[in-house]
């Protein structure tokens, strides 16, 4: 055979199809790539049909054989072997008759919070293997996250003269996650230097002609399309592809007449419907011109709001949250109580936790527009990644802004076996750095799936602290990534010791993002022992214990113990922190207002002191 760039000179190659799905028809649900080693024969098999429907071009087992992805099977120190054995197997069904590609899949398409450090060294590892068995070019597929595919794309050009195919992902029709369209996305892979570009999975081939019709033929490499044989079908726990491969092979027609010079198949495609496109095409020439549709752009406004947002309060003032956790049960009227006094105590917002420790209470989106519009308080609303998944959370956020709620934070939230619901799944589809960086492209106009919101969203977006590490430089570092991710401040579990706070302001007085820390009353010993040893996130200091124990178990006594403790950190966090936060214990807010008064006293003292010699 003439070298694989030679021939997408001349005519229109015939990739093969899925791989994993096809395995998953038969019954096979596990670790596809494993089965090079466990079962051969089912993979070379699978092979055979490919080149027998009439591919010129069949893919490697590898798409997630690489470390990060083995590793969820016990299997990341198998990556050599797995490799080496995909592309002898895919060598011997050949015996010569069709090109054999060394796939290699995106990492981030299932494991988003992954650093390009862990990317490249996982990709080195993959494609020495590849390479060591004499593949005849490289195939990038199923990449969402296009920094990842130009980061590998370029170590794959300085390693390796074989062509290199590079295909993205697209959520929505020719629109990247990043909000990128798809014809600057292949535009800047043939700039970087593949040798073909195209677009893979997801969307079947009537959305994929869709995305094509707006890209013109590449100057300097080749057009490539492998489309989902349909939207899958779920039924009775399995999922399965409807689309019928006359079908597939009629649009594949369409597929060529927009450029394509190596058309397969994704996710539900078979050997029928590679067989299909391999009857239609055969004989068919690729085409040398074509007139490119050209679409409007759809505008993104930012509508002002009224409300001065909470990280711009607090890095002008002293800025007070109060947390009033929304009700268990459906007598609201002691939380709208609480919420009218605080607000006559002039709190600059009202926090409103999400299920905290995953029980269920009032939605607190529906809590904080109540509390906007009957109360006029400011909501700061958090958001767990426990409670929705994907979907779910951008459609709440969406729903978030059209309330006029801009004030949020984004945390993981407990999970769903500590609470009341122990049988209940938590979903965790995003981890809170994920969650913020999907807020913060929401605040530039574009969802998760890159497709315009023809609004900007304009999120202030807070992110949990947690101090009580056993090393302090853990939790700072944590920090510095969620600030990377787009935090604009931090709120902080509750403190209740005052070296304890020094401790944290010495360990974050280097970073420009604010801190509301936070401050709890005690209400009892018993109380304060249950937060320490139960709580997930808390520590109390023994010597804060001690003091309470020593009040007894008298309630009053109890309670001026905690309030005394409580003042105490309130003073020293007046003089080190801009942002306060106050946490209601169990809707008591007349110990929150205790609170405020006290401060709003302290701030009346340190106003006479001569020259100042605090912050507030």
């Amino acid at each position: 055979m003439k070298p694989l760039k030679e021939s997408l000179k001349e005519r229109i190659l015939i990739a093969d199809g899925a791989m994993g799905t096809l395995l998953y028809s038969y019954g096979v649900d596990r670790c596809f790539e494993e089965l090079n080693l466990s079962h051969p024969e089912e993979v070379y098999k699978v092979h055979r049909d490919y080149i027998e429907a009439g591919s010129d071009i069949i893919q490697t087992n590898t798409y997630g054989a690489n470390y990060e992805k083995l590793s969820r099977y016990g299997l990341e120190d198998s990556v050599k072997e797995i490799n080496t054995a995909a592309v002898r197997l895919a060598k011997k069904a050949s015996g010569g008759s069709a090109y054999v590609v060394g796939t290699i899949g995106g990492i981030r398409a299932i494991k988003q919070n992954v650093s390009l450090e862990e990317i490249k060294r996982s990709f080195r590892e993959q494609l020495y293997c590849l390479l060591l068995e004499g593949v005849d070019g490289i195939l990038l597929e199923t990449y969402y996250d296009f920094e990842e595919l130009m980061t590998v794309l370029k170590i794959a050009k300085r390693e390796t003269d074989l062509p290199i195919i590079a295909q993205v992902s697209l959520h929505e029709t020719g629109v990247l996650q990043n909000g990128m369209k798809v014809k600057e996305a292949l535009h800047q892979l043939e700039f970087s230097g593949a040798d073909v570009v195209g677009i893979n999975c997801r969307m079947g081939p009537y959305h994929m002609v869709a995305s094509l019709e707006e890209v013109p033929l590449p100057k300097s490499s080749f057009l490539s399309v492998y489309p989902n044989a349909s939207l899958p079908n779920y039924e009775e726990g399995r999922f399965y592809y409807s689309a019928e491969p006359g079908y597939f092979g009629d649009i594949s027609n369409e597929l060529r007449s927009q450029g394509a010079r190596i058309i397969g198949g994704c996710c539900g495609t078979t050997p029928d419907h590679i067989r299909a496109v391999a009857a239609k095409l055969k004989s068919r020439v690729p085409i040398t011109e074509k007139k490119v549709k050209l679409t409007k752009s759809v505008e993104i406004v930012s509508r002002p709001i009224s409300e001065k947002l909470l990280h711009h309060k607090v890095n002008e003032k002293k800025t007070v949250i109060v947390e009033l956790d929304p009700p268990k049960h459906l007598d609201t009227d002691l939380f709208f109580q609480g919420a009218q006094a605080l607000k006559e105590e002039g709190i600059d917002a009202l926090t409103l936790a999400d299920n905290p420790l995953a029980s269920p209470r009032v939605s607190n989106e529906a809590i904080g527009t109540m509390v906007k519009e009957k109360y006029d308080i400011s909501p700061l609303v958090h958001i767990t990644c426990r409670d929705r998944n994907l979907i779910g959370l951008q459609s709440h956020l969406m729903g978030l802004h059209t309330l006029g709620i801009h004030n949020i934070l984004a945390i993981t939230g407990d999970p769903a076996k500590i609470g009341d619901f122990p049988g209940a799944a938590s979903v965790y589809d995003l981890s809170s750095l994920e969650l913020i960086e999907l807020i913060k492209q929401n605040n530039e106009g574009i969802s998760f799936s890159g497709k315009s919101l023809r609004q900007k969203t304009q999120f202030s977006v807070g992110a949990a602290f947690n101090p009580n590490f056993r090393h302090m430089d853990a939790s700072v570092k944590r920090l510095e990534k969620k600030i990377k991710a787009g935090a604009d401040y931090f709120i902080s579990q509750p403190v209740f010791g005052v070296e304890e706070m020094f401790q944290i302001y010495e360990a974050t007085r280097h970073l420009n993002t604010p801190v509301f820390i936070g401050i709890m009353p005690l209400l009892s010993s018993r109380n304060a022992e249950f937060l320490h040893h139960e709580v997930p996130g808390i520590k109390v200091p023994e010597a804060t214990r001690l003091r309470m124990r020593e009040a007894g178990k008298d309630p009053i006594h109890s309670r001026a113990a905690g309030m005394e403790i409580a003042k105490e950190l309130l003073d020293t966090a007046l003089t080190l922190f801009n942002g306060i936060y106050l946490i209601t214990p169990f809707v008591r807010y007349d110990m929150s207002i205790e609170l405020l008064r006290h401060m709003k006293e302290k701030a009346g003292i340190e106003k006479e002191v001569p020259y100042g010699r605090h912050i507030i």
